[in-house]
């Protein structure tokens, strides 16, 4: 993506209207569909290709997106980036939305507008949130619904029959991830599958299944026991076969992986440690926020204690002597592979005291250091070390989640969900106690 534009050179997308002349908009994509073809009318015996995606670039303001056109086209466009990128589109038609018929398969907006793209007139340009601008990663971490406004999985068992086909929201952790799964419809076109199990507090396994390639890649990413999802707009079924409730994305959902729009509770360190405490062994897994810094990060020593080896079904950390998965053990060996990513020991320090030991892993470091794996592997020792100090001792805030752990060495197991850089009034007033969680 060229960086010679300033953000004023972009229309907030609240402001765009079908006047506007050869506008430029910036957002990260929130939700994509995969491309699909439909029989051109004007042109008989030939297909039209398109697929839809959703920007966004504010907490309030998304848009869908729409392209259409020759096949080489649209799948190259599609092809060049994916949910959590940053997007510049330069000079797409404008076009009021009918939103009774367009929501019934599209994501629902704020917007009265669409985005139409052409391939004669606009251009899509590509890039790393991390070069563009760094307001835009946190937006991947709002949900676009109200984020008290979702059924518990347990409400869904409860209600059985009566939801099916209905369609609305799921906030649950990730337990599994299967396998996708690949296969050849009956009029030959190639489809797939990958089902992945969610618990909560009332449910401790519940199905969702994702048939297009674009939230099987996503689903890829999360972290088994880890990850968690706030799900807006998937369908409800009833699975005869199995004689269970399922969810089903489909083309109006939108997933926000850690939504941290739904942690509000505001600790010091202090007070997370005599909460466990006071919890005589049974406190439930806490999410909450921390304002303060990280005051160890150890990513310029040896690279062993920056990154390991996890399976590419599961995701789950391999065996660092055999580097091989034991948690999925029914699936081939032929079948599985392993890629390195983020698995980083941090301490967390506030003027109250330090939280020893905290898990700084996968796609959340890769946002808080800013680089992936591949491109961390490329810096020399020095660069690793200018990385680091560019992170220490700045005052972020912190969203966190903490469960009880014998085995861990604190006894506390405090895993980062989001580290950004704090505003100054917001965490002055947190150290003021105006927010404290008591």
């Amino acid at each position: 993506m060229a960086h010679s534009r300033s953000a004023r050179d972009f229309v907030a997308l609240s402001d765009l209207h079908p006047n506007l002349a050869r506008p430029n908009v910036i957002g990260v994509v929130i939700g994509k569909t995969d491309v699909r073809s439909f029989p051109d009318r004007k042109n008989i015996g030939t297909e039209r290709y398109t697929f839809s995606f959703t920007i966004r670039d504010s907490p309030t303001y998304f848009i869908n997106v729409q392209s259409w056109g020759r096949e080489e086209y649209i799948r190259s466009l599609s092809e060049s980036f994916r949910v959590g990128d940053c997007v510049t589109i330069e000079n797409p038609l404008i076009q009021s939305k009918e939103a009774e018929r367009e929501e019934k398969f599209n994501p629902v907006t704020p917007s009265c507008y669409k985005l139409l793209l052409s391939e004669n007139h606009s251009v899509v340009k590509t890039s790393s949130c991390y070069d563009t601008d760094t307001r835009l990663l946190s937006l991947l971490h709002l949900p676009v619904k109200d984020p008290q406004d979702y059924y518990s999985l347990g409400d869904i068992v409860a209600n059985g029959q009566s939801l099916h086909g209905r369609v609305l929201n799921v906030l649950a952790a990730v337990m599994s991830v299967g396998e996708p799964k690949y296969f050849m419809t009956s009029d030959k076109r190639k489809g797939q599958r990958c089902e992945v199990k969610l618990y909560d507090e009332t449910e401790r396994s519940f199905p969702i299944v994702c048939w297009d390639n674009e939230s099987i890649q996503l689903a890829q990413s999360w972290i088994p026991q880890e990850t968690v999802i706030f799900a807006s707009d998937v369908r409800i079924n009833f699975d005869k076969f199995r004689n269970c409730m399922t969810a089903t994305v489909i083309s109006k959902t939108i997933i926000t992986t850690n939504p941290v729009e739904t942690v509000v509770d505001v600790y010091t360190v202090e007070q997370l440690k005599e909460k466990a405490l006071q919890s005589d062994g049974k406190l439930d897994p806490l999410h909450g926020i921390i304002y303060g810094y990280i005051s160890t990060l150890d990513i310029d020593e040896n690279v062993s204690k920056v990154l390991r080896n996890r399976c590419s079904i599961c995701r789950f950390i391999v065996n660092e002597v055999s580097n091989t998965c034991t948690f999925c053990s029914d699936v081939s060996p032929q079948c599985k592979s392993t890629f390195a990513s983020f698995d980083i020991l941090v301490d967390v320090t506030d003027h109250t005291g330090t939280l020893r030991s905290c898990y700084l892993s996968d796609c959340v470091a890769e946002e808080t250091l800013g680089c992936t794996v591949h491109e961390f592997l490329m810096l020399e020792e020095d660069q690793k070390t200018a990385l680091k100090w560019q992170l220490l001792l700045e005052r972020s805030k912190i969203y966190f989640k903490v469960t009880l752990s014998p085995n861990w060495r604190t006894g506390l197991k405090v895993n980062l969900l989001s580290c950004k850089l704090a505003d100054p009034v917001e965490a002055s007033q947190s150290v003021l106690g105006r927010d404290w969680k008591y």
